[in-house]
């Protein structure tokens, strides 16, 4: 295709897998062709769909670079792009989600101000749009807060445990960074974009970081690349392998208190799902990452999983019916 941009220093690709997101994925591409700082390529990588994807993809044209491949997974569809992106900085949306107009342009003012940084991200809007909730993940001023007048945050991972983590829409990041780092796992089911980022902050742990929100998270797409179900055994490979890497970086103690962390939000979502076993598989494997009382509450609330999950259910319809929490709940990443 044609170079959109070919003015600007920085050559930016954007990497879109899809699946099945023929619905959605012209909301996709439009928002990134609507950027007020065009992006140098688009890349589709099309993994396997079985409805009309491909066929709306093309109408693009040379606007875009159509790339299918056999049905492999999220994490082997953006190294397919990666492998194939002409860019020095990748950029990554998924194809049932949406750029903000400003998105790119404020990412790449932040590293034109701070050209030691290898990745920037931004906050996001989480939009639950069937029942017209939507929110920033962080409000901007309770970011710039946590800034405290700088455009990038010292360590991801304390960063993240504040709201600052950003997500796969508006990570942008230095392809040669991606490589070091190993690319995304394939075959990793659960939180293979967490998997990459957590490899990267090993290595690069300062991260630019845009208050004002870059990107709009859709929640509750069916088929979507990204947000399927997995169970414990995947959280628990995840977790066994980063305790041990961060170790390797001496960051074993950050690490845990962020495990702890992220194994709560994992087990309270479970209890949605009434996945009792998968529950106490993890506190079985991981138990001493959360404090003992947590350990008996959850033993406890998976006594009787399918009244916890009717409780849980009937607490969070109030809880939207009467708007008594403003932020739209991030389901994990996979």
């Amino acid at each position: 295709m044609e170079d959109l941009a070919p003015e600007n220093p920085l050559r930016i690709s954007a990497v879109i897998p899809a699946y099945n997101n023929g619905r959605y994925i012209s909301r996709a591409i439009d928002s990134v062709l609507a950027q007020t700082r065009p992006v140098d390529e688009i890349i589709i990588v099309d993994d396997g769909s079985a409805d009309n994807t491909g066929e709306v993809v093309k109408r693009y044209g040379e606007k875009v670079r159509y790339i299918r491949q056999d049905n492999a997974g999220a994490s082997t569809a953006r190294n397919t792009g990666i492998e194939a992106a002409a860019g020095d900085w990748i950029a990554f949306l998924d194809g049932d989600d949406e750029w903000l107009p400003d998105k790119t342009e404020r990412q790449v003012e932040l590293l034109a101000r701070n050209p030691d940084l290898v990745w920037v991200t931004s906050n996001y809007i989480t939009c639950s749009c069937a029942e017209k909730r939507q929110a920033a993940r962080i409000g901007p001023d309770k970011a710039r807060q946590f800034l405290d007048e700088r455009d990038f945050v010292e360590d991801y991972f304390q960063a993240y445990l504040a709201g600052l983590g950003g997500n796969t829409d508006v990570m942008t990041i230095r392809k040669d960074v991606l490589v070091e780092a190993g690319l995304f796992r394939p075959g990793q089911r659960k939180a293979n974009d967490l998997d990459c980022w957590w490899r990267i902050a090993y290595r690069y742990p300062r991260m630019g970081y845009v208050p004002e929100p870059g990107a709009i998270y859709h929640l509750t797409i069916p088929q979507s690349i990204s947000k399927k179900k997995t169970g414990w055994e995947h959280y628990a490979e995840l977790l066994h392998r980063h305790l041990a890497y961060s170790r390797d970086y001496d960051c074993g103690e950050t690490f845990s208190i962020f495990a702890g962390k992220l194994l709560k939000g994992w087990m309270r979502s479970m209890l949605f799902g009434a996945q009792a076993n998968d529950i106490r598989q993890l506190l079985h494997e991981f138990g001493g990452l959360v404090p003992l009382w947590y350990r008996f509450l959850m033993y406890a609330l998976t006594v009787f999983p399918r009244f916890t999950q009717m409780m849980c259910l009937i607490i969070s319809k109030v809880v939207r019916t009467l708007h008594l929490r403003r932020q739209v709940v991030v389901p994990p990443k996979t």
